[in-house]
């Protein structure tokens, strides 16, 4: 047998990476030279910063190579040799990345799967889901050489994306740790903003005489008159001045208060704790913004809560870590919604009680029962998350049913999948683009060809359109693989439809292992 020709991979385009990483080397030599001669300029140490962080890159990309043989995989970077034997390879796998500031398109890299467990992606091919024919052929040249010089555990390509099981769960704890620093960042501040809005509300005037020393807990006034005003934009602050620089320079207000007071105007000044609190005029009256301790409790709730989505998301990681690396995990929005629901009752009751329990009767009845609520809702996302092993269920069949379903592939009875639904009852199973009623456009499945094999969980070379919750079953079309996608009921009953119609029966065996999770 003639063995597979070699295959080498680099960037494409990569005289322009050359290009763009001398631009780099120059930018940040002419930037060191500038500030050396004629000392550091803003402009200057901008684009020496830039050139740094930048060239390197485009010289990474430039210096990028691969090369697979009869004897494993060879990669060349800026910095690192590799190889890898064909033997020590489990798997060649895709893994998908977001791209974009909205994720419109993907970007792709070769992912190795080692025996020893170990992940590594290699630098080079890359692609987009933009164009990816390029890529494409040099994975399909990959895979070939290693199904002809090593054992590969799978017959399929496993497509790693962030909805399956090996997509990785750093990001998501650490945006969650994160989420909770900035929690406890808040609730820290919170007694801090009880005790001075309780100060201030209680504050009485000073009384006449009263040493200047001893006037920081009580409210002393003072005359003063407003020398100019600078208004600036709205992001920025504004400031009023006060003639002779008394009792101080400036004090910043916002863009509305500075526009309703005008130079020459006498105004009154409120002093606490030796800062202008108050400045009243004749027109405009304005007052130190104060950050209320019910606010800060809010917040630091709500960022529990936030903290919470990334949580669940590490929680489906784990409870899915039996799963095959490319199989979908269930979303994790059912926890959103757990976690909104929890928000409506928690973060009014932390603005009204912030640094105590609720006391009030109606308090601790709202308390309770929003406690109860959010526990029901909990044990509702967890259930509705819960890892479904695909099985068959024996159900009898009934009058004509319309089934959400989908065959996944291009077929004389599924043309350009433009099939949504199978209809079952009143005639042989059919392919139909609408959910009923009638037979109008069916296609009549061909079930004395088909052979059902396995049923699987979805995985990630299933597409982005197929729901997390449905299965797959893997059926043979007279000697052509095609795949059949169905929620687990539906799916089970469709494939007794089909035996029954003369298709022999799906075998036991499952593409997923046992349960993972409850």
């Amino acid at each position: 047998m003639t063995s597979p020709p070699e295959v080498i991979c680099r960037f494409q385009r990569r005289g322009v990476l050359w290009f763009l990483a001398g631009l780099g080397a120059a930018g940040t030599v002419s930037s060191t030279v500038h500030t050396a001669y004629r000392g550091p300029g803003v402009s200057w140490l901008a684009v020496g910063l830039l050139s740094a962080l930048l060239g390197p890159l485009f010289l990474h990309g430039a210096t990028a190579r691969l090369r697979a043989d009869a004897y494993g995989l060879h990669s060349w970077t800026l910095l690192r040799r590799r190889s890898v034997p064909w033997s020590d390879i489990a798997d060649l796998r895709l893994r998908l990345r977001r791209g974009g500031s909205n994720g419109s398109w993907q970007v792709l890299r070769v992912d190795l799967l080692l025996r020893d467990g170990r992940r590594r992606l290699l630098p080079v091919p890359q692609g987009s889901s933009l164009d990816r024919r390029d890529f494409d052929a040099k994975l399909a040249a990959l895979r070939v050489l290693h199904r002809h010089h090593g054992i590969p555990e799978s017959s399929h390509l496993p497509v790693i994306s962030h909805r399956t099981a090996g997509s990785g769960w750093v990001l998501s704890l650490t945006l969650c740790a994160l989420l909770l620093m900035g929690a406890g960042l808040a609730a820290w501040f919170v007694p801090k903003a009880a005790s001075e809005e309780r100060a201030w509300k209680s504050a009485a005037p000073c009384a006449a005489g009263t040493p200047a020393a001893e006037r920081g807990e009580c409210l002393a006034t003072l005359p003063a008159v407003i020398e100019r005003t600078e208004v600036n934009r709205t992001r920025e602050s504004s400031w009023l001045y006060f003639a002779g620089d008394r009792p101080q320079e400036r004090i910043a207000v916002s863009r509305e208060d500075a526009l309703e007071f005008r130079p020459g105007d006498a105004v009154e000044l409120t002093l606490w704790r030796g800062r202008v609190r108050e400045v009243a005029g004749e027109r405009r009256v304005w007052r130190e913004h104060r950050t209320p301790a019910g606010d800060l409790a809010a917040i630091s709730a709500a960022c529990v809560l936030a903290a919470g989505y990334p949580g669940a998301r590490v929680l489906l990681r784990l409870r899915g870590r039996r799963l095959p690396d490319d199989e979908i995990l269930p979303s994790a929005l059912p926890f959103a919604g757990a976690l909104a629901g929890t928000a409506l009752w928690l973060l009014p009751l932390c603005y009204l009680h912030p640094t105590a329990p609720p006391a009030s009767p109606a308090a601790v009845v709202w308390s309770a029962a929003g406690s109860l609520v959010s526990l029901a809702l909990l044990t509702w996302a967890w259930r509705a998350t819960r890892i479904r092993t695909p099985r068959t269920a024996e159900e009898s069949a009934g009058e004509e049913v319309f089934l959400a379903a989908r065959f996944l592939e291009h077929t004389d009875y599924n043309p350009h999948g433009f099939g949504t639904h199978i209809v079952l009852g009143g005639g042989p199973p059919a392919v139909t683009p609408h959910p009923g009623p009638g037979r109008f456009a069916a296609r009549r499945i061909p079930v004395e060809r088909l052979t059902a094999g396995d049923v699987r969980r979805v995985r990630g070379g299933d597409g982005d359109t197929v729901p997390r919750s449905w299965h797959i079953a893997e059926i043979d079309d007279a000697g052509r693989p095609v795949r059949l996608a169905a929620a687990p009921s539906d799916l089970a009953r469709i494939i007794r439809e089909l035996d029954s119609a003369g298709a022999p029966a799906p075998e036991r065996t499952c593409g997923a292992p046992g349960p993972a999770g409850g």
